[in-house]
């Protein structure tokens, strides 16, 4: 049975059916699954599939809470089945590239049929290998300088120890040396100062 799209798509925004996921990839010969969970009790779930290549909507099958499945014309039991009573999922095997399109699972509700939010599969070759997580380059860090006693000495400069003490010795040997000249001086000018008082 092929529907025209009209009498399946008219349906408000608030609908009781929704699917998982969105969209899928998978490769030939590989299986995939479609989740359909209903919010309402219903007497059964119906799957269609849009194909875009032949602009159409296409049945597959009706899945009763019994578990009987009800297969449109041309559709192998093989390749589709259903699974579940309130939660239904349908599996696909051995997918080719026919096998593409925008799945949909409905319900009939007031002699509508109410479509869920569609899940597109895609049959790929090979599947999109997921990017490579490179690690941040490790930060580099200034290297330590190690402050040694002779930087030490520079920046402190003659508050250093080092520098003041030799000065400090330096001076107390010149005052030292200075002792005896001054002495020698004291008794000369005495005597010239006799000599002057003698006259």
């Amino acid at each position: 049975l092929c529907f025209p799209v009209p009498f399946l798509v008219g349906f408000s925004t608030s609908l009781p059916v929704s699917q998982t996921p969105e969209g899928v990839s998978a490769q030939p010969k590989s299986q995939a699954a479609i989740l359909c969970p209903l919010q309402v009790e219903q007497a059964g779930l119906y799957w269609y599939r849009w194909s875009q290549q032949r602009q159409r909507f296409q049945f597959l099958l009706f899945a009763s809470p019994l578990g009987t499945a009800t297969y449109g014309a041309n559709i192998s039991q093989d390749k589709f089945s259903v699974r579940g009573a309130s939660s239904y999922s349908l599996h696909i095997s051995d997918l080719h590239s026919s096998d593409a399109g925008t799945y949909y699972c409905s319900i009939s509700q007031s002699s509508q049929l109410l479509l869920g939010s569609g899940t597109r599969l895609t049959v790929v070759d090979a599947l999109p290998v997921p990017p490579k997580t490179t690690p941040a380059p490790p930060s580099r860090k200034k290297p330590t300088q190690c402050v040694t006693k002779s930087k030490a000495t520079d920046r402190k400069g003659a508050c250093s120890p080092l520098v003041w003490v030799p000065l400090a010795s330096g001076i107390v040997i010149l005052l030292l040396s200075l002792v005896p000249a001054a002495h020698r001086l004291h008794r000369l000018r005495r005597r010239l100062w006799l000599r002057i008082h003698r006259q």
